[in-house]
């Protein structure tokens, strides 16, 4: 989805081929997993989702250039924001995100076993039968009172009365996506159990592919974006069904299998933790409505450029290791329970994984964050600052923008923490210190808004992160041990110095070019990001062998070497 203006999670999706992660045996089998540089399995299955996120990233992109060339930063596209926040608000509480990962992947994981398969299919046919009658009430619902909930929402704060009527009609008709955009979202809970990743990894391209077309066809309405989101969301069913050509899943009022019982025993702390969390939204867009009509346009906008490196870092790596990790947390647990010897082993292999998985992190969100916070400008300028967007509209946005990205590092790393945590099936901790953060986000939020305004939520976001992923480590530490001996205070410190780095090689190239080419047309534009970029990266790979960021090294030798052997000609 492309609207929630602090944790928007995209759903990843797929085609027909199955790329596995390395099946976990049985407590007595399990190997090793030492780094992920020496696990194939789960490097290629991030890598499918890295693609497809990077399609989905980009398209987001191209949706925003649309929106901007069509709308720029209009209170008629706040409007359009403020409605949409409602099926995204459903989605997320329902069966978005946090659900696949907390509760539909670990539960579906233990039945994806081929001698268990009839089981599977029996459980989540009632599962979408049961989320389709909950969702259909809940539209119905919305739709009768849908005046109520957008004054809720922050309608009553516009300054232009005008925008109300507006809102309403674009709300009523934007609610039913959330029934498409759910179904979606089990089926990929289905498919990443079952470990085939290709058609899921491509359902957000879909989504905002759809919205650009969509948009284009109709470019002097509003409501083209709200059918995009219809279109699109329907699509994202559609393009995951020849993954499920062997399924046999029907309409099935049988409601009472255990499993569905733990999914919803896993997802009730997760959902106590998202109304807290959706709560926190619908306040920071109603405080946003009250420093503009058009604030929460500037979030959007904002949050999308933000959401580019942490969706193609974070979400290919954490979804594609989390069923490993669900495996070895679950090896563990079986070892401890039988008193085995080498119960600590299988901890140990569960630690090494998940730091393996959060050194990469480390290394390549920090230098993608500075990369991303130095060429803000030129960045918003390329690919906004056109149509109706003003140079006005650029100036708030990179504001936004730069304070949105303090948090970066530590939403990458939180999120690696908290898909870790599920794979113990442990959801009530991390809600809780979601609980902890979002409480401190709105005092943090309301204290600065006299004297900040609205770079007060962004502020007060930065916050929310930061707190959340102390906690997490702290937890982490309690309950699986310390993770000291496994490298990230050294990659943590070299990372940094590669951040630095490639900051530097892109802040000076950007210097440079803007002052030769004055931003006069789109090629020098163009050219001023890519030639900044590219030196970044330069800069950044130059720190990878000044710094020996092993990880990093390794990862791009196995990429090579894998590609090699892909194209090497057959005897």
């Amino acid at each position: 989805m492309e609207l929630s203006t602090h944790t928007r999670r995209n759903n990843p999706s797929e085609d027909a081929i199955l790329l596995e992660s390395p099946d976990v045996t049985p407590v007595e089998q399990t190997q090793s997993i030492p780094t992920l540089s020496d696990n194939g399995g789960i490097l290629r299955a991030a890598a499918i989702l890295a693609i497809g996120n990077t399609v989905s990233r980009v398209l987001g992109l191209v949706r925003e250039i649309i929106k901007s060339d069509l709308f720029g930063a209009s209170n008629l596209l706040g409007a359009y924001t403020v409605a949409a926040l409602v099926p995204m608000t459903l989605f997320n509480l329902i069966t978005g995100g946090e659900m696949v990962s907390s509760s539909l992947v670990p539960v579906f994981s233990d039945y994806a076993a081929k001698e268990k398969r009839a089981e599977l299919w029996k459980i989540v046919s009632g599962f979408l039968t049961l989320s389709t009658v909950l969702l259909s009430l809940l539209i119905i619902l919305v739709e009768i009172f849908t005046p109520q909930v957008a004054w809720l929402s922050g309608a009553r704060n516009y300054q232009d009365p005008t925008l109300v009527p507006i809102t309403i009609e674009l709300m009523r008709l934007a609610t039913p996506a959330v029934l498409f955009l759910s179904i979606a979202s089990i089926l990929t809970g289905l498919l990443f159990a079952l470990k085939r990743f290709t058609l899921p990894a491509f359902t957000g391209a879909v989504f905002n592919g759809t919205i650009v077309v969509v948009a284009l066809l109709r470019p002097d309405k509003i409501q083209s974006l709200v059918w995009g989101i219809l279109i699109g969301s329907f699509l994202q069913i559609v393009i995951q069904l020849p993954a499920l050509r062997d399924g046999k899943i029907r309409i099935s009022f049988d409601w009472g299998h255990p499993a569905l019982r733990r999914i919803l025993i896993l997802y009730a702390p997760i959902a106590a933790g998202l109304v807290i969390n959706q709560i926190a939204i619908w306040i920071s867009y109603n405080l946003a409505i009250t420093t503009g009509d058009n604030s929460v346009t500037y979030m959007a906008y904002a949050t999308t450029l933000y959401q580019f490196p942490l969706g193609l870092v974070v979400t290919a790596l954490s979804l594609a290791i989390l069923p490993t990790l669900s495996g070895l947390a679950t090896n563990y647990k079986v070892a401890l329970e039988r008193g085995d010897a080498d119960a600590g082993d299988r901890l140990n292999e569960y630690k090494e994984t998940l730091a393996a998985g959060l050194r990469l992190i480390i290394n390549l969100i920090l230098p993608a964050a500075a990369g991303l916070f130095v060429l803000a400008g030129p960045i918003i300028v390329l690919l906004l600052e056109h149509g109706r967007f003003t140079p006005a509209d650029t100036e708030i946005t990179v504001s936004v923008l730069s304070l949105y990205i303090i948090g970066l590092p530590f939403a990458a790393v939180d999120r690696m923490l908290v898909f870790a945590s599920y794979a113990r099936k442990d959801t009530w901790r991390p809600a809780l210190a979601g609980v902890i953060s979002i409480v401190i986000y709105t005092i943090t939020a309301i204290i600065l808004l006299d004297p900040l305004g609205l770079l007060s939520l962004m502020v007060a976001d930065a916050v929310k992160h930061i707190v959340h992923t102390m906690i997490m480590l702290w937890l982490l530490r309690r309950h699986v041990g310390s993770l000291a001996d496994f490298g990230l205070r050294g990659t943590l410190l070299k990372s940094l110095a590669a951040a630095a780095l490639a900051a530097v090689f892109a802040f000076f190239a950007a210097l440079l070019l803007q002052d030769f080419f004055q931003f006069v047309g789109f090629i020098e534009k163009f050219a001023t990001v890519v030639v900044a970029g590219l030196a970044g990266f330069f800069g950044f790979i130059l720190a990878v062998y000044l710094f020996d960021l092993e990880d990093v090294r390794s990862l791009g030798a196995l990429v090579v070497k894998r590609f090699s052997q892909k194209n090497r000609p057959q005897d």
